[in-house]
């Protein structure tokens, strides 16, 4: 009896490991996919991998067609494992098993996870590769979207919640990894719509390329659905390892800290910071060598890279703390703020908000980008999203003014009267209304069309505002700046700012374990 059930279970666990068998295996690594349990291997450490509900069957009872054909694990992989030692849970589907489509065992096991993920407070990953709902199961495969949207609802806010596209994606299945914290996708491989090409062709009578209506690269630049984008599935999976790296277990924890040397806190830059920020606004630098110079020398792992570059956001760490950047780009638009960047802004922040993540703001701004086209798509709902999000953070929040600072983007850009706790400027620094040329322009237009020497009498009027306006002295006597500061001080400047702020209170942490929000897509 015993040799019996023991050789049942033995062939049950063969079957399921097994998956699709060799021959559809061999399928996923000839499209350039990795099978689901190497997907495992290379995501979680060493093994550290504890499957559950491994030999659930599919609902043959919810079958239809005739088909009524049972298979276990039902398409999906749940369990828990380690990544660098800290546990993670993790739902991997498996598209050499119908496909990896979505019934309700497979859902079932998928919503048991995450709840098993909220009960422990440990980040969840879910790796997708999916034709979708199963046809066959009708109502019964398209409820169990609605269980999994539910509960990554409740999660939202307290524990980090991660997806890889490493497959295709499509109609209702999109919206689980819409409602993660970060999607993570690779090229020619991820494919995520609503609407096949077949559908979209039947309805509006052209037929779009699956990269043009959903492929990895639109995504990534276009419509910032993905916040990272990777040439490889093993490179996407480490690049999640890495992320949850920067990132606490749960919203009742903080992240790990880094050891450094006393000596690095306060080193001063590599290469002089005026060299290179020139003072010359109308020249543009990138933004990345200023964060390098001032961070610690740990990678900067920058999120939605491709996706409204006039603004940068990512993690990094700082006085051996992670920390939450927020900066503009002047290589891009010259940094102004338009609704892609707002949007990329305003979800960053809360989601570093929801974890207690310190945030440095780098301010080199011009603008709200004008134009007919902004104000048609929105801007001022859309940079309302940052006046919020800086509003409402109560980590330490920290802004470091470069070069411009004007009009309403200076204040959405995490100005003292929005809420910053510290502020400090470059000499070089202008806050305003607007620039000197548009202000001289608008204030003297009549005096200057009536001058006999125009040329020469706009400087004169451009230096009398920059003297009167633009000196961020101004600012520091009026208090919206706590100090100007020398470009060699600011690492100094920062590492102590962080360190002092760092024991602020923040309302959720250490009192209770409720999450102070949720991270709503925005």
């Amino acid at each position: 009896m015993w040799n019996n059930q023991i050789e049942a279970l033995k062939e049950r666990r063969r079957q399921h490991f097994a998956g699709g068998g060799p021959q559809k295996i061999q399928r996923q690594h000839e499209n350039g996919k990795l099978a689901v349990r190497e997907r495992l291997d290379i995501l979680l450490d060493e093994n550290s991998f504890v499957e559950i509900n491994g030999c659930m069957e599919t609902d043959a009872g919810a079958a239809s067609f005739g088909k009524n054909i049972a298979y276990p694990g039902d398409g999906v992989i749940t369990g828990w494992g380690t990544i660098d030692g800290r546990k993670v849970c993790v739902a991997a589907e498996d598209f050499t098993v119908i496909g990896g489509t979505l019934g309700s065992t497979h859902a079932k096991k998928i919503a048991r996870l995450q709840d098993l993920a909220y009960e422990m407070r440990v980040p969840v990953i879910f790796l997708n590769d999916s034709g979708g709902a199963r046809i066959e199961e009708g109502i019964n495969a398209l409820s169990g979207y609605g269980e999994i949207f539910r509960n990554h609802v409740k999660a939202s806010g307290v524990i980090p919640q991660i997806c890889a596209i490493l497959g295709p994606c499509s109609g209702g299945a999109c919206y689980s990894p819409a409602l993660c914290d970060f999607i993570f996708c690779v090229k020619d491989i991820s494919k995520m719509f609503i609407t096949g090409p077949s559908v979209v062709e039947s309805v509006l009578g052209s037929r779009p390329t699956l990269e043009e209506l959903g492929g990895a690269g639109m995504h990534s630049s276009t419509s910032g659905v993905i916040h990272a984008l990777y040439n490889d599935e093993a490179t996407c999976l480490r690049g999640i390892r890495t992320l949850l790296s920067y990132l606490p277990s749960n919203c009742g924890e903080l992240s790990r800290p880094v050891s450094l040397p006393r000596s690095d806190l306060y080193r001063k830059p590599r290469t002089a910071l005026e060299e290179l920020v020139p003072d010359n606004i109308r020249k543009a630098y990138d933004m990345h060598q200023v964060i390098g110079h001032v961070t610690d020398d740990v990678p900067f792992f920058e999120i939605q890279k491709h996706f409204a570059p006039n603004a940068i956001v990512g993690f990094s760490y700082l006085s051996g703390t992670v920390t939450g950047i927020v900066a503009n780009q002047p290589l891009h638009a010259g940094g102004a703020l338009d609704c892609d960047a707002s949007d990329k802004i305003a979800r960053f922040i809360r989601f570093c908000d929801c974890f207690h993540i310190s945030l440095l703001t780098l301010v080199d701004v011009p603008a709200f980008l004008p134009g007919k086209d902004q104000e048609q798509k929105g801007i001022i709902r859309h940079g309302a999203k940052i006046l919020y999000a800086y509003s409402e953070a109560s980590v330490p929040k920290v802004t470091l003014i470069l070069r411009k600072a004007y009009g309403g983007a200076y204040i959405a850009m995490n100005s003292k009267t929005l809420g910053a706790d510290l502020v400090y400027a470059w000499p070089i620094a202008e806050i305003a209304v607007m620039g000197a040329d548009g202000a001289v322009n608008i204030l003297y237009r009549k005096q200057l069309a009536q001058s006999q020497n125009r040329q020469e009498e706009f400087r004169q009027l451009k230096q009398q505002y920059e003297e009167s306006f633009l000196n961020p002295d101004i600012a520091e006597k009026k208090g919206f700046v706590d100090e100007v500061i020398l470009p060699e001080e600011t690492r100094s400047r920062l590492v102590n700012a962080f360190e002092f702020l760092n024991a602020k209170k923040r309302p959720g942490y250490a009192e209770t374990i409720s999450k102070k929000h949720g991270n709503i897509p925005l």
